[in-house]
């Protein structure tokens, strides 16, 4: 049986548009959900309390903190309720 290093694997499927695309787009949304988990700890509030401060049903940053996707629109509220920029970075 022939062992293949993870990096090695990744970089060969990465060649792939569509394997590519699909990749980035999760990781992108995993980022943000590690963004606003971080975001939320740091400034010492409960989901529960940043959905009163954001206006987001908590059930909502429930689903962006476990890596659901979501609008720019609910991303900017949170933002705005932890006093954050939010970033788009198309590159």
């Amino acid at each position: 049986m022939t062992t293949i290093k993870f990096d090695d694997f990744l970089e060969n499927e990465l060649a792939d548009n569509k394997f590519k695309e699909g990749f980035l787009t999760e990781k992108a949304i995993l980022e943000s959900a590690i963004a606003v988990y971080d975001a939320r700890q740091t400034a010492g509030l409960t989901q529960r309390e940043l959905a009163s401060l954001s206006h987001v049903p908590q059930s909502t940053i429930a689903r962006i903190e476990r890596g659901n996707n979501t609008s720019i629109e609910t991303m900017s509220k949170i933002a705005l309720a932890l006093n954050k920029n939010l970033t788009i970075n198309i590159s």
